[in-house]
């Protein structure tokens, strides 16, 4: 089963989402959506809490209030680190979860990890640089029951088919990319037509211009005329 919550930190809403158990958490690294993002209490059993940004969202600049909501809904999801102030939340994309055969159920690492983004003071809660990194730490300095109150009242619990949904995913993007590449294409067909009819006036024109000699003599109107009889 997987546990559904709805973010108002940011508008319109996310959606945020964790296993219910360690072995639901298996299913959602396998299936994680790329537009995902993982949360974890750093180097403290937790809850596996996704944050699944909207298309117009990337995952390093995700809003500080839509941060807030997922570090503090993994706290409150850690036995041990729901009692404790001062604690670090690491985030990384969905992507860059990494889990081999040897691992325990539950058990994550990462692609990459070898650059860690820290907190750079412990008098502000959300402080961080700006180096870009694959995983990301933010700290929480304590509990704040009015957010995960919030959060907790919007808790919804579904059966997913992480399989099928995949397949229905990959099949909604396969069908948009399809309809922006025919765009694409009716687009660069209607500017070919363009340039060509551009470049057909232009040839024409050239057909009928008469280059004026300027040595010759000026013609009056009258003289045109004797000339043209």
């Amino acid at each position: 089963m997987v546990l559904f919550f709805t973010s108002t930190a940011v508008d319109p809403p996310a959606m945020v989402y964790m296993g219910k158990d360690k072995v639901e958490n298996e299913d959602l690294i396998k299936y994680a959506w790329p537009q995902d993002v993982w949360f974890h209490v750093d180097k403290l059993s937790s809850a596996h809490v996704y944050l699944r940004m909207p298309p117009t969202m990337t995952w390093d600049s995700i809003p500080q209030t839509l941060l807030t909501d997922c570090a503090q809904l993994v706290k409150a999801n850690s036995i041990e680190g729901n009692k404790k102030d001062n604690l670090t939340i690491i985030y990384t994309p969905g992507s860059n979860l990494k889990k081999s055969g040897d691992m325990a159920v539950g058990q994550v690492s990462f692609h990459n990890d070898k650059q860690v983004r820290t907190p750079l003071s412990l008098d502000r809660r959300y402080r961080l640089n700006v180096v870009d990194l694959q995983v990301k730490r933010v700290h929480i300095q304590k509990r704040e029951n009015p957010i995960v109150n919030r959060l907790n009242k919007t808790k919804v619990e579904k059966d997913v088919d992480h399989e099928q949904e995949r397949v229905d995913r990959i099949k909604k993007e396969n069908a948009e990319k399809r309809a922006i590449a025919a765009q694409n294409k009716k687009a660069e067909a209607e500017v070919a037509k363009a340039r060509a009819a551009e470049k057909a006036s232009r040839s024409y024109d050239l057909l009928f211009q008469v280059e004026e000699d300027p040595d010759a003599p000026k013609l009056t109107g009258k003289a045109i005329e004797e000339d043209f009889m």
